[in-house]
């Protein structure tokens, strides 16, 4: 049986140094599963692991793209299962790591699959919700889909507030004339491997602190000329990201360098709650303080593989 070691949890959490001391552990390989740190360009404010932990082990999807190139969590998905496979060829354990919930649900169950959308239809929910607004989209997939509509209602209202989710709802529901919930939960892709999932937590004052030593060390390293040299690209998806879009305002005059640093640390700090609030819903999740001792956390694993096989 192979097994998927998963660690999630929040940024400045700790995640890369037990991924490592896994790694070693069980002598394996590392996926890495962060949005951003797939980009090259962008390594000081994404805190990519130093060369030193690069060097302790064999890290995948590091640096590995451009952010020029077009890179979707679907591509990340095909290439991470090719990538699995090839690792478990040489050993049943493997670990991945990483704080982009999104991504981590991908590798872990995949996604539902939904047939091709005629473009024109996608053009005409658009030009209506152009003209009526967000009450025209929650009306319309009310009508076409009550019961997916009465589920996001009781579950997460913001959707609903969402046009971009809200559109591509409704553009499935007239696109094939079937409900959009009549798509969820098939055809999922098998996995050939059973995750282990351990989650890091901390308290929030504490958390939080950590997030500000961080930001404080990025700068230290040269964040601020990093995103000066990315500035005359900043339109780009990827470079979308809490730490450059600060940094951006200060270069526009918006900011001050102070309170650029300042809104860094503040949107960090928002951004790792989100995280803690989509990883709190993943599945059979072993929660551990952050300060746990390793040898802990392998004998949890190792009780949790003796009981699977």
């Amino acid at each position: 049986m192979n097994y998927l070691i998963t660690i999630i949890g929040p940024t400045a959490i700790g995640k890369t140094a037990l991924s490592i001391a896994l790694a070693k552990q069980y002598h394996c390989e590392i996926i890495s599963c962060d949005s951003r740190q797939f980009f090259k360009e962008m390594k000081i404010g994404t805190a990519v692991p130093s060369d030193e932990e690069l060097s302790q082990t064999t890290h995948h999807f590091i640096q590995n793209k451009s952010i020029f190139e077009e890179y979707t969590v679907g591509d990340f998905e095909k290439e991470a299962i090719a990538k699995l496979d090839e690792l478990f060829s040489k050993n049943n354990i493997q670990i991945m790591v990483g704080g982009s919930g999104l991504y981590v649900d991908a590798v872990l169950k995949g996604f539902d699959t939904f047939p091709n959308i005629e473009h024109i239809i996608r053009e005409e929910i658009q030009k209506k919700y152009n003209e009526n607004g967000i009450e025209y989209l929650q009306r319309k997939l009310q009508e076409l889909d009550v019961n997916y509509y009465n589920k996001i209602l009781s579950e997460n209202t913001q959707t609903l507030q969402n046009p971009q989710r809200m559109m591509r709802f409704i553009e499935v529901c007239i696109g094939t004339g079937k409900p959009y919930s009549s798509f969820l939960n098939k055809d999922k892709n098998t996995r050939n491997f059973t995750p282990i999932v351990i989650g890091l937590e901390a308290d929030r004052e504490i958390m939080y602190n950590r997030i500000n030593q961080r930001v404080e060390i990025m700068i230290a390293e040269g964040l601020l000329a990093e995103a000066k040299k990315l500035y005359a690209n900043k339109d780009l998806n990827a470079l979308q990201t809490v730490g450059y879009r600060e940094l951006f305002s200060f270069f526009n005059d918006d900011f001050t360098l102070d309170f650029a640093i300042e809104e860094i640390k503040k949107n960090t700090r928002r951004f790792s709650k989100r995280q803690l609030t989509w990883f709190k819903r993943t599945e059979n999740t072993i929660w551990f303080d952050y300060k746990t001792n390793v040898s802990k956390i392998i004998e949890t694993i190792n009780l949790r593989m003796n009981h699977t096989n």
